[in-house]
């Protein structure tokens, strides 16, 4: 199972994701990290991704062949991250059939009513948990 984590600015949610990704799963999994910047892509290859590309077109040639898309809610609206998530990439993300988990920090002015605001590692580990869920699924509820 190919799971892509998305990230921009400065890496360091995506770092966090891959790195609670890596841990949870050893091998079991691919990650690729996607940054839309190149210090986003380093500091998510130093938390263990093993491919990682940067820039709008290495994600809207690769999105759509991942199982998983790992990230804030920022990389489905165009223009956030101070204008790097760019309106193709939001597109491309938001129309890849793969399975997205994003996680609901408030940064791009977008609030998600009944969603209770949590710090960044308790919902990394809700996105752990998820993802989980799904490789079990994958497998047939044969568990991880």
């Amino acid at each position: 199972m190919i799971v892509a984590v998305v990230d921009g600015q400065g890496g360091g949610i995506g770092k966090v994701l891959v790195d609670r990704i890596r841990r949870a799963f050893c091998d079991e999994v691919e990650i690729w990290a996607f940054g839309t910047n190149s210090m986003a892509t380093a500091q998510m290859l130093k938390a263990g991704a093993d491919e990682g590309a940067t820039g709008e077109n290495a994600l809207v040639q690769n999105i759509g062949r991942v199982d998983v898309i790992v990230g804030t809610l920022a990389i489905v609206l165009a223009h956030s991250m101070m204008g790097e998530m760019t309106p193709r990439m939001a597109e491309a993300v938001a129309a890849s059939r793969a399975i997205k988990l994003l996680l609901p920090l408030n940064r791009s002015g977008v609030t998600i009513v009944g969603v209770k605001e949590e710090p960044l590692p308790h919902l990394a580990d809700e996105m752990v948990v998820r993802l989980r869920e799904i490789i079990q699924e994958r497998r047939g509820g044969s568990g991880v």
